[in-house]
């Protein structure tokens, strides 16, 4: 099944819709995926992972209803992570860097330890 509406782009439009309901460690992780997608040095391999991670985020069909705005989310932030933990390879600190520069743009000033839970499985 093709989604062409589908890319990163589009993606990140969602989380910004939805930023007042995701937590700052889910943002985080998925710029990261988003990051590491566009560079051109990721091989095909890791992206198809950051798609399939970054499309369970956004699919209505989840294992547990993103209708709870913090239970809601953790079967998603699992995915990102092991998504993350896959490419770990790909994710340098140019991207952790865009990654903290956009979710900084969006939300204020976001928890160093709240970041650093994350980059620690990296």
């Amino acid at each position: 099944m093709s989604y062409p509406h589908l890319t990163p782009d589009a993606i990140i439009i969602f989380l910004r819709r939805k930023i007042r309901y995701i937590s700052t460690p889910l943002l985080y992780a998925a710029l990261l995926m988003y990051y590491a997608f566009i560079r051109k040095e990721t091989p095909a391999w890791a992206k198809r992972i950051v798609m399939g991670a970054l499309v369970y985020l956004v699919s209505p069909i989840d294992a547990i209803p993103d209708l709870s705005p913090i239970i809601g989310y953790t079967d998603d932030l699992g995915v990102l992570t092991y998504g993350l933990v896959m490419i770990a390879a790909y994710i340098n600190e140019e991207v952790r860097s865009s990654s903290r520069s956009t979710l900084n743009a969006w939300i204020g000033h976001a928890d160093e330890s709240q970041l650093s839970k994350i980059d620690r499985l990296l």
